[in-house]
């Protein structure tokens, strides 16, 4: 499976570049997990902001990916579902797509072009952070599926 992670900001702070890190090793090699950055958008109104974020972001993702959107609007899943999940990504036999918007969330279009759509959570959390919790997520639901002990519930 490849997995990529497509994000709206750049020059993250070494926090969530350590963090990120950290867990990105964590994941199998064969993934080839990989983040793109793309840049926030300043053009005055947060919906062309969206729109620009939006295109860019979908720029990135490899033809024929399964697109995987973060955002409030979605699914809330626990961590044994995301496992299923992840199980469910890699029988497609196609790249994997994450995409996570920038401040002001994902345009319609964007959200609209994915395949599923994923909120970790109701609350609003930092688009810093949200990279850091996804990868360890990620993480956590591969653990899982190899029943490692790294996830205790």
């Amino acid at each position: 499976m490849q997995l990529s992670l497509c994000a709206v900001g750049q020059k993250m702070p070494d926090w969530v570049q350590t963090g990120a890190s950290d867990y990105q090793k964590r994941l199998p090699r064969q993934w080839q997990f990989k983040v793109h950055e793309v840049p926030q958008a300043n053009l005055g109104s947060a919906e062309l902001n969206k729109a620009k974020e939006g295109a860019a972001l979908l720029a990135c993702v490899p033809e024929k990916a399964h697109i995987v959107a973060l955002d409030n609007r979605g699914s809330s899943w626990s961590t044994p579902a995301v496992a299923q999940e992840l199980t469910k990504w890699q029988e497609l036999g196609k790249p994997i797509s994450l995409l996570i918007g920038g401040p002001d969330g994902l345009d319609d279009n964007t959200y609209n072009q994915s395949d599923q759509q994923w909120s970790l959570s109701p609350l609003t959390f930092p688009h810093p952070l949200v990279r850091v919790l996804l990868i360890e997520q990620i993480y956590r639901a591969y653990s899982l599926t190899i029943n490692h002990p790294y996830h205790r519930a």
